[in-house]
């Protein structure tokens, strides 16, 4: 079994590495200065290697930290119930959630398919070794973090020490069931594709998690370690059972099959995204447009598929008018929330950034303006001249601003009617930058989605994203955004840097689509 593990960890460690390459090579001009040969460089081959390490490192801890942060510590001291019972609480009950959508030995993953279906290698003892080897994951990533946070909110050693093993317990108790369903019935869960019933019972545990503790309920340290005893012998009994499966061959050549193992791929291939799209596609001959040129070519874009610009967007703002209403509600009928919400709109315009980053649909329009036309019409020399794209850019520009803009004047509006319901301000321009602000950061988020679309254009023709570039862009604008959640600056100050910052952005960014676009926009291979 310990050969079997030392084989598939050197075969999972050889992919990583090698896509670690492949991503290296996606950034601009890296391409050209490095040959393909460079898979077979040792000196780059050790440099992803140390990479390797440090993203299993980070699997093991950073994962584990960020999971009991935001699910968890950031969430405790919302509640009046006892910090360290209620942490235990939501612990307990986000532990058994978990054992469904966590399973680790019923992912359908690439390696797995590789190491049993195209190697050959032994099933079980692969199965086994590397399910041991998660197990061993779970507890060393949990066991810091549930003694620094234990000790942050007095909660005992003993039952510190104890959580890490309970996730081991919840998870070995529902794999051990799946198993049992298996040999029972021949049915195989995939824990990517769960049924309605497994998401009830999910959904179920979350309400749990979060709403006792609201009503002033949260369980204590006696009903934990009840919970855990029980968890702990019926994990017993479940890892016998793991342990004593033979069936493993046969259950993973139904579990790894191309469509399991490629789902992400699948989902965003071309052909599936286009069964997904054409339903929402108006295919309506008597369209017509008043304009020319590219504003006649892209408004009959726009009003054929006008559900996927759209669609998300109008549930957006019904969803936000909703929170609005509520919100004026509870300020009219509670004064002391009424002086809360008042000093937080005059401080925490900052996390607004984030609202309206989750709230732009950027990736998803120009995802549709990729699929749906682009990838057509980039194989035609004359789409890719400096004139066609940049006039197409400018028509696209106003789309997306004025579709992002509908949930932006609500938001705008709102918190303007807040501000003032709840006390208002003796500076009367705080209404104003307050209005104008939220308006400029979704002004600022369409363009630059557009901007990053075209000129670091990422989908291959099968509509992957194939760009390194274009995913650490990605992956800044996400920190950014968050790390602006915890800030605490003047409305009127942060609002008018906000605003600034914007128009200066778009103005150079507009400038270097200009410049550049016609070189970058292209199909990526």
């Amino acid at each position: 079994m310990i050969k079997s593990f030392i084989t598939s960890f050197k075969l999972k460690n050889t992919y990583r590495v090698n896509s670690v390459i492949y991503s290296i090579r996606q950034f601009p001009f890296v391409k050209k200065i490095l040959p393909n040969t460079l898979y077979k460089n040792k000196v780059l081959k050790i440099i992803g290697n140390i990479i390797s390490v440090i993203i299993e490192l980070c699997s093991i801890f950073l994962g584990k930290f960020l999971y009991l942060w935001l699910c968890i510590v950031s969430i405790v001291g919302l509640y009046k119930t006892n910090q360290a019972t209620t942490f235990i609480h939501i612990f307990t009950f986000l532990t058994l959630a978990g054992a469904f959508l966590n399973t680790y030995m019923f992912n359908p993953t690439k390696d797995k398919y590789y190491a049993m279906m195209i190697m050959n290698m032994d099933v079980k003892n692969y199965t086994l070794s590397n399910y041991c080897y998660a197990m061993i994951k779970v507890f060393v990533g949990f066991l810091p973090f549930t003694i620094i946070f234990g000790i942050i909110y007095n909660i005992p050693l003993f039952i510190s020490l104890l959580m890490p093993l309970f996730v081991i317990c919840a998870k070995m108790c529902f794999n051990a069931y799946t198993l049992i369903k298996y040999d029972k019935s021949n049915l195989v869960i995939n824990e990517n594709t769960l049924t309605k019933t497994f998401w009830i019972v999910i959904i179920g545990l979350v309400v749990f998690a979060y709403g006792l503790p609201y009503l002033g309920l949260s369980i204590n340290y006696f009903i934990f370690i009840i919970i855990f005893l029980v968890s702990l012998v019926l994990s017993i009994y479940s890892f016998i059972i793991i342990k004593k499966f033979d069936k493993y061959k046969s259950l993973y050549k139904k579990l790894l099959t191309n469509e399991n193992v490629y789902a992400v791929e699948n989902n965003n291939s071309a052909k599936t995204i286009k069964e997904n799209t054409v339903k929402q596609i108006t295919l309506d001959t008597n369209f017509t447009s008043n304009k020319s040129g590219f504003a006649y070519f892209h408004e009959l874009f726009v009003k054929r598929h006008s559900k996927i610009l759209t669609k998300a967007i109008k549930k957006q703002s019904i969803f936000i008018a909703g929170v609005i209403i509520v919100a004026i509600f509870l300020v009219l009928t509670n004064k002391d929330l009424a002086k809360q919400i008042n000093s937080i709109l005059l401080v925490y315009l900052p996390y607004f950034v984030f609202i309206m980053y989750m709230l732009n649909r950027g990736t998803t329009l120009t995802q549709a303006m990729f699929m749906n036309c682009d990838h057509s019409m980039l194989t035609y020399r004359i789409y890719r001249t400096p004139k066609v794209i940049l006039g197409l850019f400018k028509e696209r520009l106003k789309t997306l601003v004025f579709i992002n803009l509908i949930p932006a004047i609500l938001i705008g509006f709102g918190l303007v009617i807040l501000l003032y319901l709840t006390g208002g301000t003796d500076e009367v321009l705080n209404y104003l930058v307050l209005f104008i602000s939220i308006i400029a950061m979704s002004i600022f988020f369409s363009v630059h989605y557009l901007v990053m679309y075209y000129l670091l254009q990422p989908y291959n023709i099968n509509t992957e994203i194939k760009s390194s570039t274009y995913r650490v862009v990605q992956m800044i604008t996400y920190f950014v955004c968050y790390f602006m959640i915890d800030q605490k600056i003047s409305t009127l100050y942060f609002g008018m840097g906000t605003i600034i910052f914007s128009i200066l952005y778009c103005f150079i960014s507009l400038v270097i689509v200009y410049r550049y676009a016609p070189k970058t926009f292209k199909i990526r291979i």
